[in-house]
């Protein structure tokens, strides 16, 4: 018997190669698919008509879509933003501090969006907001910012808690040595050490609230669909390339988002 321990190695068990393969292959062929018939020249998505831009030209100029796009992109940006500002706090609280009893319950607490369904989730906001429309009367579009924000804290926040548990502390205690109070050790030290995972918080809460359907269908009002919602909307009737069109632009758009973080987090580091 060998006094050395093997190493376990998952990419050296059996069928590992195999089942990553077919794992991939489940997540990424339908997308490729997508993206190709949108290029297709025929109006059918069962046969192929020829490279065309023809569905890119007339998604552009559907003004329901155009409507949709832009209210989307407006409410991803909104909701992430403040759900961005309400993580960084609430990292820099839970990272910066003595364990102490509660704080774990607090990280859970924080996270729950992610544990429970998004259709329980969707509920509970959809009997809260019809109590207050008839309230208020208020029927805009501050329901969807606040159901996005509130779902969004959980993606913005975990970034920034890797990103503050992997920062040199002994900087900030530099800073504190000379005399730097609290705001400007978090101006001059913490802020710019900071950034990428505010960045990469802020990218995927965006990306996050960008695609969201469950609660924005539960949610938003008359007069406010999103372009997620318009295009289930439109799946439940006839598909056409036109979807697929404007499908493949915001999946370019959110790869975008998602490369620049990336990009931006590796200049950083």
């Amino acid at each position: 018997m060998s006094g050395r321990a093997s190493v376990f190695s998952v990419k050296a068990q059996t069928g590992f190669g195999t089942i990553s393969i077919a794992c991939f292959f489940a997540l990424y062929l339908p997308i490729v698919i997508l993206v190709f018939f949108a290029f297709n020249g025929a109006g059918s998505q069962g046969t192929w008509g020829g490279f065309s831009l023809r569905w890119f030209q007339v998604a552009w100029q559907n003004q329901q879509i155009q409507d949709a796009s832009w209210r989307s992109l407006q409410l991803a940006a909104i909701a992430a933003t403040l759900a961005t500002l309400m993580a960084t706090p609430a990292a820099l609280a839970t990272t910066r501090t003595w364990a102490y009893r509660g704080l774990t319950f607090k990280f859970a607490l924080l996270n729950l969006p992610l544990i429970v369904p998004e259709i329980v989730t969707a509920v509970a906001l959809l009997a809260v907001f019809a109590r207050i429309k008839v309230w208020t009367g208020y029927t805009g579009i501050g329901y969807l910012i606040v159901a996005h924000t509130a779902f969004c804290i959980p993606f913005a926040y975990l970034p920034l808690r890797a990103r503050l548990d992997g920062m040199d502390l002994s900087l900030e205690t530099a800073a504190t040595d000379l005399y730097a109070n609290p705001w400007n050790t978090f101006r001059y030290v913490t802020l710019p050490l900071l950034w990428p995972g505010i960045f990469a918080g802020f990218t995927l809460a965006f990306v996050i609230s960008l695609d969201d359907v469950v609660i924005t269908e539960f949610v938003k009002s008359g007069g406010q669909e999103t372009l997620p919602t318009y295009m289930l909307g439109q799946l439940r009737r006839f598909v056409t390339p036109e979807i697929n069109a404007a499908a493949t632009g915001f999946l370019a758009l959110s790869v975008l988002a998602v490369t620049a973080s990336y990009f931006i987090s590796r200049k950083r580091k």
